[in-house]
């Protein structure tokens, strides 16, 4: 067990705070040092430093104290911010940065160029799975890097954070265009989950009936997709945070439109549910900015219908009936 390394985690939202924790628990069970942590809001690093892990005072910090370092922010800019801020240090020399955050294969690329050329390892760990799957420590992972990296930090991996660890390759901005490729195909199985939740609501069918058969003949992603609009997850109740924040899969599923177009394709499914996820965004803006998860292109789906965005259910739980 690799307990002697020093692990430092930087970006605590709602993945990264689940993940690091776990970690953490990890460490300390096996006798190793504390995680070092860092965020930009402190107090979401309360709880992690509740449960005995060291809190620093910036990036730099986290990463001179560490050996192997990982990053969860929250898009591209973000992630290169982190490493800009590591670059800084003098001496980087062994050490090794993986980022679970979902970017641009070419943003990957480009941060592991810069941090090889100061002597540090750079792998790319995007994972699948919403808030509640990483508290359990059940996420799936996909990983790219060199095999030294991945044999450093494999120990804090499976079993810790994920249930299973996909290892893509070396060159890191592969990871990047799995995940990619992954989030256009979750995003199309929710917008046709969605639209033959609306066909069951308009002819009658009803959609207790479909979300059985989901559960029977689909498998679990796509029950799972079909609970969160049949219970409201796509509108969090005004105290309730997204399962998988609506402006992230903004991002994710347009980092595949435009990867699909720099080699001359068209993703037409992938489109359509960016369409619908652009108009949910704007539905969000016009009530009051109200967070929205990545499902709630249904409420789309559900106006071109004629129906309205939010479902007697989301109206009876918010007080609106």
């Amino acid at each position: 067990m690799a307990t002697h390394l020093r692990l430092g985690w930087i970006g605590l939202g709602s993945m990264g705070n689940a993940m690091a924790k776990n970690i953490h628990k990890h460490l300390i069970s096996q006798g190793g040092q504390p995680l070092y942590f860092f965020n930009r809001t402190a107090s979401r690093g309360d709880a992690l430093e509740a449960l005995g892990g060291t809190r620093c005072q910036n990036v730099a910090q986290v990463a001179s104290e560490s050996d192997l370092i990982f990053i969860s922010a929250s898009d591209d800019k973000a992630v290169e911010s982190i490493v800009e801020q590591i670059l800084s240090l003098q001496d980087l020399a062994g050490k090794a940065i993986i980022d679970t955050t979902t970017i641009h294969p070419n943003t990957t690329k480009a941060l592991a160029g810069k941090l090889r050329g100061r002597g540090a390892e750079f792998a790319a760990m995007p994972v699948f799975g919403a808030t509640p799957t990483a508290e359990k420590g059940e996420l799936l992972a996909a990983f790219a890097g060199a095999a030294a990296v991945y044999e450093k930090a494999s120990p804090f991996l499976k079993g810790v954070v994920a249930r299973e660890v996909l290892v893509v390759g070396e060159e890191p901005e592969k990871a990047s265009l799995l995940k990619t490729t992954g989030n256009f195909l979750m995003a199309g199985l929710m917008e046709m989950i969605a639209e033959a939740h609306v066909f069951a609501e308009k002819t009658g069918l009803g959609s207790p009936v479909l979300e059985k058969l989901l559960e029977l003949v689909f498998g679990t992603v796509a029950h799972s997709d079909s609970i969160r609009l049949t219970t409201g997850v796509y509108v969090p109740g005004k105290d309730q945070a997204p399962w998988s924040d609506l402006d992230l899969a903004l991002k994710d599923v347009g980092h595949g439109v435009d990867c699909a177009a720099q080699v001359g394709i068209q993703l037409e499914v992938a489109n359509t549910a960016l369409a619908h996820l652009k108009r949910a965004k704007q539905w969000s803006d016009e009530n009051g900015g109200r967070k929205l998860d990545s499902s709630s292109l249904y409420g789309v789906v559900r106006q071109d219908a004629g129906l309205d965005f939010t479902t007697d259910f989301v109206k009876k739980r918010d007080g609106e009936e």
